[in-house]
């Protein structure tokens, strides 16, 4: 099956190791962002994926496409034009001192695009199923039209939608997050959430859960599940569930709603040492992406998508470098750490 993703791709300087920012000298550079993400970990796991975008013609964005080729995502379908590469600074956590992302996105190649740079009937060409995030029209009202645009056509020829809500305050306020993605999410077929992002942006709260001091009631979210079935006409949704005990220790699992049914079904809860975290939602949209589109069972999917993310904790930089055989490793043996020989 042919999976498209649709979204920006930025280039990441970070800290070195638990730096803070500008401590040292000098910064790591790596190419990421929301949906690159998951087209990377789909590739990974074997699956036809394809990313389009709009990059800057110039080194810099050329650089960008080359990374995504190395792990087999196909890029043929990235355009270029004016603008510049989209970036972001991040310090990583420890402890008790969080991790820091700084934003610098505005005027990017991505951001100024308009309705013209994509022709989303030959873009969807051969594709069963498609992938975007609420990050996209964050980045402006124009973008926003282009994501309508993507839907309305993706709906047309039958092709599965998946959306990831990745609510990013640095990006947009909750208000203007839901006066856009109110009217998008109809057009949705699986909806994936963190802990916070149906409130901020659906306005939808989990009863009995605190997600600053990590209570998470499983009830309260299936429930935000329900009723995100029931509002928007959405088949199932996924939420990631992240207990912070500190920055360097989580609590992970996730659950996956099903309207048809009813049914609610919770992962393992993994007890993670944090490497890196930037990229852990996506790892988990990829893997709920995988398991619906191979045909798991509900639990199966959640059990992968849970331990695709498990994993993605535990590696440098945004994307998840994981195979199929290790998440299974980890859903098997529960995750003992033991060298593998």
């Amino acid at each position: 099956m042919k999976v498209l993703c649709f979204g920006e791709l930025l280039l990441r300087l970070s800290a070195p190791g638990y730096n803070r920012l500008f401590q040292k000298d000098s910064l790591d550079a790596t190419f990421c962002g929301g949906e690159a993400n998951v087209a990377v970990s789909l590739a990974n796991f074997g699956l036809n994926s394809e990313f389009v975008t709009k990059l800057p013609d110039n080194d810099i964005g050329a650089a960008a496409e080359k990374a995504l080729k190395y792990f087999g995502v196909n890029t043929d379908k990235i355009t270029y034009g004016n603008g510049r590469m989209g970036l972001y600074y991040l310090e990583k956590g420890a402890s008790q001192r969080p991790s820091k992302v700084i934003y610098d996105r505005a005027y990017s190649a991505i951001a100024l695009a308009d309705s013209n740079d994509f022709d989303w009937d030959s873009l969807f060409e051969g594709v069963e199923w498609f992938h975007w995030t609420g990050i996209n029209p964050a980045l402006g009202d124009n973008v926003a039209e282009i994501c309508e645009q993507a839907c309305r056509k993706a709906k047309e020829k039958g092709v599965k939608i998946s959306c990831d809500l990745n609510y990013r305050k640095n990006l947009w306020t909750s208000e203007k997050a839901q006066s856009v993605m109110k009217k998008l999410l109809p057009f949705v077929d699986v909806c994936i959430a963190n802990e916070e992002d149906a409130e901020k942006v659906l306005g939808i709260k989990a009863d009995n859960s605190d997600v600053e001091n990590g209570e998470l009631s499983i009830d309260g979210y299936r429930n935000v599940s329900r009723e995100i079935c029931s509002l928007y006409g959405c088949k199932k949704v996924a939420v990631t569930l992240r207990k912070s005990y500190s920055a360097s220790r989580n609590g992970w699992s996730g659950l996956i709603y099903d309207a048809e049914t009813g049914d609610c079904v919770h992962s393992t809860e993994y007890d993670i040492q944090i490497v890196d975290r930037v990229g852990g939602g996506d790892s988990f949209t990829a893997g709920i992406v995988y398991g619906l589109i191979t045909g798991k069972t509900d639990k199966d999917t959640v059990e992968f998508a849970a331990a695709a993310s498990c994993l993605k904790h535990t590696i440098e930089g945004d994307f998840n470098r994981v195979s199929v055989t290790d998440v299974e490793n980890l859903v098997a043996n529960g995750g003992n750490g033991r060298v593998q020989r």
